[in-house]
């Protein structure tokens, strides 16, 4: 099992969950944020600090394509291991539905 980010995470970018991870095992996009499914030990310490509810076991149904996401971009992204700024618009977007269609993007963030 490992832990997951799902699509609430888009423009929330909230980076409590970088802050209590014991491997630094997340990577940063230009607006969410992923972990690394090799580097994940399933602590789930991450899990509950999200505000935006965004992080989940992997073992929950309907997961494998956000599994198969947070691989591929935390190949590609930028290691982050500070919280850094949360978007302004972070608590506006936290319960907006259809956020992956809408607002992904493929960019990297900064990183830490």
């Amino acid at each position: 099992m490992t832990y997951v980010v799902t699509d609430n995470c888009i423009r929330c970018k909230y980076m409590d969950c970088v802050e209590v991870c014991p491997v630094d095992c997340f990577y940063e996009g230009e607006n969410m944020l992923v972990i690394n499914p090799n580097e994940c030990i399933d602590c789930g310490v991450c899990e509950p600090e999200c505000p935006a509810e965004a992080i989940l076991p992997d073992t929950e149904n309907g997961l494998e394509k956000w599994l198969e996401l947070n691989r591929t971009y935390s190949e590609s992204w930028p290691n982050i291991t500070q919280k850094g700024d949360v978007p302004a618009d972070a608590d506006a977007m936290k319960d907006v539905q259809g956020k992956f269609e809408q607002f992904f993007s493929t960019e990297p963030g900064s990183g830490s």
